[in-house]
């Protein structure tokens, strides 16, 4: 059988490991090319940031990102090529193996296979009539087995069918190789660079066009054995059982992947999801749809951060989850979580996507506890968590009448995944972790208590600024009442929503909607989402806050004191509280009184 050229011969003698060793070659050069970017972040940017200043010296700074972006290209492109012909000689031999198995049948059989794939075979059987062996033929894929008697009879020749068998699965074997040949070949042709120095926003765009064409490719040879379905301790063990080369092509061509995998360490996350986010950029650059739009604007604000110099006393970001999916998803670390004792995990709620404004101010609440966990512990680590699409309510807080408890649903799973990952690979004897839900977030947090057996690995539960979280008891969150911690400020409204039962009798009741409310809520004491967290009847441990700026003022509609609880210096009793039990020195705050 014969193939656009490729015949069965060729197909067998096919030394696949010239094309493994090509892409040997090609790794080491995008090996060469990682490592000399992070020689520019981490030592010639850095010792030019510290020691240098003025205009000569800022200029200087931007030729380095430019050289340490344009290397970051030649380290995703170079291992694109190196997965690209491991997945093509992955793929060809297979059909060597299935070619190879039908050589060896034919031998077997003392049948012979001929140049162009068709199998002859010798007299066997007893005929009908006469009782002679029947005479033997050839068969060829896509022919007939056997032969006619002239009494209209098929002849039971038994190495017939035998041969036909042969024959069709070396024209098989051939065919996918041709097919394989020619895919690959495609793939190939468009894997090159344009001429230049420079990689600007464009060259990313093809890049990230490049990276799905190589990731469809390469799913029999890598993506399929990624451990989507596994637990975040059995993930853990997957990648600790790679070979370093493996572990290589997964992070040059499954980045998205590796990044977004809970129970993958904190330092191979952050590597694969910062070349992510260039991708990401690239895919999204151009694009004029108002979601695209914005969500560009979140990721280039994300990797503003991610490239500015270290301010004195600031942790070091790790970027440990990013996509666009949805209403887009981010997961930064101030602090290594791997390697901290104390991990807190901050999980914001209404109107939060992947947008400049949670680039900017969901980041730093996350940073400002970082400081002020490391205050107490300088080893420790403080999380922003974007892993769920959160409720939008273009209409501000009114909205809130029309949420349900979905999002939080689902974003409780995905929220017990991560911390699940987040103790398959801390490396702390007794890590102490805590969870912060703000807003939604909160009920968000409430929903991952009630899934399976509660959130993996918390000790403390902080809810501020909550619209209840869908228990009516402090101990039903799984961790103990004494560990469950509120802040609600006096003039956040969001923590004064009336119950769901209250809209509905209200909303029926007319004039008397007053009258009804307060007996629907006797206690006063119940949110749209179940009780208020800040109620005696619900047992957890108020901290005291700011009261926060009053919801209509001098100059109009405020709703600042729902979103103060972790700046230091607009509410600095209720930062000082979170980070005090984020770093496992609970005793300490200031206790307020229930409501």
């Amino acid at each position: 059988m014969k193939s656009s050229g490729l015949t069965w011969a060729v197909l067998r003698d096919l030394k696949c490991g010239e094309l493994e060793g090509a892409a040997d070659g090609w790794g080491e050069a995008s090996n060469r090319a990682d490592a000399a970017r992070d020689r520019v972040e981490q030592q010639l940017l850095n010792g030019l940031r510290d020691t240098q200043q003025g205009d000569a010296a800022t200029a200087a700074v931007a030729r380095l990102r430019q050289l340490s972006r344009n290397l970051q290209y030649v380290y995703t492109e170079c291992g694109l090529l190196r997965t690209t012909l491991n997945s093509l000689a992955h793929e060809l031999k297979a059909q060597q193996r299935v070619l190879a198995d039908a050589l060896d049948d034919a031998v077997t059989l003392k049948f012979t296979v001929r140049a162009d794939g068709a199998v002859t075979y010798p007299a066997a059987g007893d005929g009908l009539i006469d009782g002679r062996p029947l005479p033997g033929g050839t068969a060829s894929s896509g022919g007939l087995p056997g032969l006619q008697a002239p009494s209209g009879l098929v002849a039971p020749n038994p190495d017939a069918a035998r041969a036909q068998d042969i024959a069709d699965r070396v024209a098989g074997a051939v065919r996918a190789a041709a097919e394989i040949d020619w895919r690959y070949a495609g793939i190939l042709r468009r894997l090159k660079a344009e001429e230049g120095l420079k990689v600007p926003d464009s060259t990313w765009k093809d890049a990230a066009g490049d990276a799905a064409v190589v990731r469809d490719a390469a799913r029999a040879y890598l993506r399929n054995a990624i451990p989507q379905d596994a637990s975040p301790a059995e993930r853990h063990a997957w990648w600790a059982g790679l070979t370093q080369e493996q572990r290589e092509e997964y992070l040059a061509v499954y980045p998205d992947r590796i990044g977004n995998l809970d129970g993958i360490p904190a330092v191979v996350r952050d590597a694969a999801n910062r070349d992510n986010l260039q991708l990401l950029i690239g895919k999204l650059e151009g694009r004029d749809d108002e979601r695209s739009v914005t969500q560009l604007a979140g990721l280039r604000e994300i990797d503003r951060q991610l490239g500015a110099a270290l301010r004195p006393g600031d942790p070091p970001m790790f970027l440990l989850g990013v996509g666009d999916e949805g209403n887009g998803r981010a997961i930064i670390s101030y602090g290594n979580p791997d390697t901290a004792r104390n991990v807190s995990t901050y999980i914001p709620g209404l109107n939060t996507s992947l947008d400049e404004d949670f680039a900017k101010n969901d980041l730093k609440r996350a940073l400002d506890t970082a400081k002020g966990t490391r205050y107490y512990d300088p080893s420790g680590a403080a999380i922003v968590w974007l892993g769920y699409d959160a409720p939008q309510a273009p209409d501000g807080f009114g909205s809130l009448a029309v949420m349900d408890e979905g999002r939080a649903e689902q974003g409780g799973g995905a929220l017990n995944g991560f911390m699940g990952g987040l103790v398959a690979t801390n490396q702390t004897e007794d890590p102490h972790l805590t969870a912060i839900g703000h807003s939604y977030g909160s009920r968000t947090v409430g929903a991952a208590a009630q899934q399976g057996g509660g959130i993996p690995g918390v000790d403390d539960i902080v809810l501020v600024g909550s619209p209840g979280v869908g228990v009516d008891r402090a101990e039903e969150l799984g961790v103990g009442k004494e560990h469950v911690f509120v802040g609600a400020a006096e003039n956040d409204i969001v923590t004064k929503l009336p119950s769901k039962q209250q809209v509905a009798l209200g909303a029926a009741s007319g004039p008397f909607a007053y009258i009804v409310g307060d007996i629907a809520d006797q206690g006063d004491d119940d949110l749209w989402f179940g009780k208020d967290p800040a109620s005696e009847a619900f047992g957890a441990r108020r901290f005291r806050v700011d009261d926060g700026p009053h919801l209509v003022g001098a100059t109009g509609f405020s709703s600042e004191a729902h979103s103060q609880y972790f700046d230091p210096v607009r509410d600095s009793a209720s930062a000082h509280s979170i980070a005090l039990i984020s770093s496992g020195h609970s005793r300490k705050i200031k206790p307020e009184e229930h409501r």
